[in-house]
């Protein structure tokens, strides 16, 4: 038995649990509460893909005679060959059974329909000996097309990371969903509820907590909660989560109580608390916070509480227990090493700072606490964390899931992590903006970071302004170069559609982006079009940015809002394009095609130089040396021996320093007296040491000894180690 009962409804990953349930249950431990925690989305999708189930799905798609498309009617023919290998290739995406990827990468092992048409140059993306991540592609394709049979002959509403999305997704009205939930349970409603209830049975929860982070939740959230109504009355059920915290700021409408007896807005942890006291001793008359209730038929916000919310140091750690860590699936949906990581690996997500710590981007909700509050961890919180996830669940892998990650503090623990020789590896979200230099890549990548995600959004230096993202094209080049070289992937989130964009922007955007692809310093991207929010500002002030609102009368969700743009352009007629040509140029082809092929339309020619990405990296950086600059070390100590030079008759002696890293020896040599004080300097300036230098204080350590530090900073012995682990961050 335990107090409460924290629940993520299908579907949001395959590989890997959406944390809030972790971060809550973390939360209640810090508390004494006991929790129970459930990604009812993985054990949904590994109750339907097994043989015995996708038999059954065979056999109802044939009574209800709704296998009528060319590719439904092949994978139904190919009925026998699915069953024989649905276990195998299920327990081979869990990471299980490993010796298989060699069938899978033959051509008569696995069935194959329309999600196999596309695909070609298999060993070309993968390589010769790529049969792990080819065989789990494979699979991929596989998976995806029995989905798109139950898709077409079970349930219209199903996919592998939403259900019934159409629902959410701005739903002024509750009517339609409401509607719905009045309907018979479908196929999928059945396999969750019965998940559930037998769930329920062993845990006896008094409080029902579920967790939705997005419109393809939402459906399934509600599904449960009315079958808990209906079947344990006595539990009270609160919603919360992104999709509460973003769409529902409006809500008015008395029908959603009879799912549910509370809404929470924003961070969780302190409304959970006091409704948690609330429900456990109700004549205490505790003061609610950010809570939505119904009373008289009415719904009542209630923020009475003065107390303010946990800081994030207060939270404790993520704790991942009770959820099926070693039954995620991983998958490959598109043959590109950075596009994987949202669906391939299991990661421990943890946030390094609640919030945005630029928080001034014109079309992101940044009225909303989610982005508005910026708290940030201290580095070494964050990375005993990381120890304790790591003994908890045996995973070295992390996402760090933050809104933009803020460069001093990843600095701070990628020096704390490379100080207690860690072993992981790490990925994040950040903005593109100078801090990035070449030394912090490093040692980004030595503390174990192997790949960034970060806005670009419209490549014009104009839009980029427009949107307050406080960079410029040739700076996102800089950045993305010093990252690429470094070894770390990088993924653009790219947008068209912004207010006032000309139809040229567009064209010069995309022209931007197929030079970076060609360069080779980006090596992901995905576009998306403007979307018109109403808590972003330009939402709260469209006519300022050339915008008509549509507004609806709102009673249930509000976030997304439909406008006319005073420009006239219809920008949804680009998406395919776009979209077309970055699948090939992250295919690493394509670079060649004029971009007037992509479209089945006219567009102008491009006003930027076909060189222009190549001259930003090729103009040099000025040398500045900070004074407050970290300067550490990375390598070891050298290999020394020493020789003798005659120079304008005078007898030098040299050190010959021999200096072994992961691939090669760097070799550098340098006068006696100034090879002694390195020595003992290097020594002194490696991260395991306590003690800190900084620029200033390594000029004045030198200049006890010598003069012009600068002349020696500069000199080509230091610029060698420059290259090869001594950084300024």
């Amino acid at each position: 038995m335990k107090d409460i009962f924290l629940l993520t409804p299908p579907f949001t990953q395959l590989n890997t649990p959406y944390p809030a349930t972790a971060y809550l249950k973390g939360f209640f431990n810090t508390k004494g509460v006991s929790s129970y925690q459930m990604d009812l989305g993985i054990e949904v999708i590994l109750a339907l893909f097994n043989r015995e189930s996708l038999e059954n799905i065979f056999d109802l798609a044939l009574d209800q005679d709704r296998i009528n498309s060319e590719n439904a009617q092949r994978i139904y023919a190919l009925k026998a060959d699915y069953l024989r290998t649905i276990d195998s290739v299920v327990s081979f995406v869990q990471g299980k059974n490993q010796s298989l990827a060699r069938q899978i990468c033959t051509d008569n092992y696995l069935p194959q329909a329309s999600r196999f048409e596309e695909v070609n140059e298999l060993d070309r993306a993968f390589g010769m000996m790529g049969f792990q991540d080819k065989a789990r592609y494979v699979s991929t394709l596989y998976l995806e097309d029995l989905s798109d049979f139950i898709n077409e002959c079970i349930d219209e509403d199903f996919g592998f990371s939403r259900y019934a999305e159409r629902l959410g997704r701005s739903a002024a009205s509750f009517d339609e969903m409401y509607s719905k939930l009045q309907e018979e349970l479908t196929y999928i409603d059945e396999i969750s509820l019965q998940i559930l209830d037998e769930r329920l049975k062993e845990v006896h929860p008094k409080l029902f907590c579920l967790s939705v982070p997005f419109p393809g939740n939402l459906y399934s959230a509600f599904r449960c909660a009315q079958f808990i109504k209906a079947n344990y009355p006595e539990i009270k059920i609160v919603m919360g989560g992104g999709f509460p915290n973003t769409e529902l700021r409006s809500l008015t409408d008395a029908r959603v109580f009879e799912f549910v007896d509370f809404i929470t807005l924003d961070d969780g942890e302190l409304p959970l608390d006091l409704l948690w006291q609330h429900i456990s001793d109700p004549a205490k008359n505790i003061d609610l916070k950010r809570t939505y209730i119904c009373e008289g038929g009415k719904v009542l916000y209630q923020n009475q509480s003065i107390l303010k919310d946990y800081k994030q140091e207060e939270l404790g750690t993520p704790d991942y227990s009770d959820l099926l860590l070693d039954k995620y699936i991983s998958v490959i949906e598109i043959t590109n090493p950075m596009h994987s990581l949202w669906s391939d690996g299991r990661w421990n997500k943890l946030t390094m700072a609640h919030g945005c710590y630029w928080g001034k981007c014109t079309f992101c909700d940044g009225s909303l606490d989610y982005i508005k509050t910026f708290d940030p961890l201290k580095a070494i919180t964050l990375v005993n964390r990381m120890e304790e996830l790591i003994a908890q669940t045996g995973e070295t892998g992390f996402h760090f899931v933050d809104e933009g990650a803020p460069p001093a503090l990843m600095t701070a623990v990628a020096i704390e992590i490379i100080k207690r020789k860690l072993s992981v590896t790490w990925w994040t979200n950040i903005r593109f903006e100078k801090s990035f230099t070449k030394d912090m890549c490093a040692l980004l990548k030595a503390s174990g970071c192997i790949a960034v995600s970060g806005g670009l959004e419209v490549a014009s230096d104009r839009m980029l302004a427009l949107i307050n993202k406080g960079t410029t094209v040739e700076q996102v080049a800089r950045v993305t170069n010093n990252l690429t070289e470094s070894g770390i992937m990088v993924h653009a989130y790219l947008m068209y559609g912004f207010p006032t964009e000309t139809v040229q922007e567009t064209v010069d955007s995309l022209e931007m982006v197929r030079q970076l692809f060609e360069v080779g310093i980006v090596q992901s991207a995905f576009w998306h079009q403007f979307a018109l929010t109403a808590h972003s500002p330009i939402g709260l002030d469209p006519e300022g940015y050339g915008l008509k609102p549509l507004y609806d009368k709102i009673t249930f969700a509000n976030n997304d809002i439909q406008f006319k743009d005073k420009t006239g352009i219809k920008h949804d007629k680009f998406s395919f394009g776009l979209k077309k040509s970055l699948y090939n140029y992250m295919l690493d082809i394509g670079f060649d095609m004029p971009l007037q092929d992509w479209f089945d339309f006219k567009i102008p020619h491009t006003t930027v130089k076909r060189s222009f990405i190549e001259n930003c990296l090729q103009a040099e950086e000025a040398f500045i040396s900070k004074p407050s600059a970290k300067v550490i070390w990375l390598g070891g100590l050298p290999l020394v021996s020493s020789y003798t030079k005659k120079k304008k008759g005078q007898i030098r002696e040299i050190f010959e320093m021999s200096f072994h890293n992961k691939t090669g020896v760097v070799d550098v040599s340098i006068e006696k007296e100034y090879g002694e004080w390195l020595l003992d300097i290097l020594d002194r300036l490696s991260i395991n040491e306590e003690e800190v230098f900084t620029f200033a204080s390594l000029k004045e350590n030198f200049e006890e000894q010598f003069e012009n530090f600068e002349l020696f900073w500069y000199s080509k012995p230091i610029m060698t180690l420059r290259e090869n682990g001594l950084l300024m961050v």
